[in-house]
């Protein structure tokens, strides 16, 4: 599998300009951002949260984790970490865990740590455990509208 067919169509037709990157499998953010060779901070991970009956897509960097209370004051109810099985058929076109962080392309609303802005390009995976892209993050910005907000902490 290369990257999600649904995102380069989406990609492709707003001319979105995106480097593509292969790297040896990882299964967890911090080790795609070591074995790409870029700091975890500057990583985009993607995490699937609940909140009632409401999913989102946070994102945020792969150094730090979801305040569950902060994002759950932004949902208006309190959050967790939705699982695995919760979240597997919400993303068919994408190997589990390796969702890219445009959730309107699966219904879904995109929270953004405030952090990631500090970085004028964004590295994130694109639906396999071995592909990723790097854009400008004013780009992916304006695709994936997303409530900037701080939820993200170190550790």
């Amino acid at each position: 599998m290369t990257m999600s067919a649904r995102l380069k169509t989406y990609l492709d037709e707003n001319k979105i300009h995106y480097t593509m990157m292969s790297h040896s499998p990882a299964y967890t953010a911090q080790a795609a951002a070591a074995t790409m060779h870029v700091p975890g901070k500057e990583l985009a991970k993607s995490v699937v949260v609940t909140a009632g009956s409401q999913s989102a897509l946070a994102v945020l960097p792969a150094s730090f984790h979801v305040s569950l209370k902060k994002l759950g004051e932004l949902l208006g109810k309190p959050a967790r970490l939705a699982s695995e099985q919760e979240f597997i058929s919400l993303f068919p076109d994408c190997e589990l865990g390796a969702m890219p962080p445009f959730g309107q392309l699966y219904k879904l609303p995109v929270f953004v740590d405030r952090s990631l802005e500090a970085d004028e390009e964004i590295v994130f995976n694109a639906g396999t455990h071995r592909d990723a892209i790097r854009m400008n993050y004013a780009d992916f910005k304006k695709l994936a509208e997303p409530k900037v907000a701080d939820f993200a902490v170190k550790g």
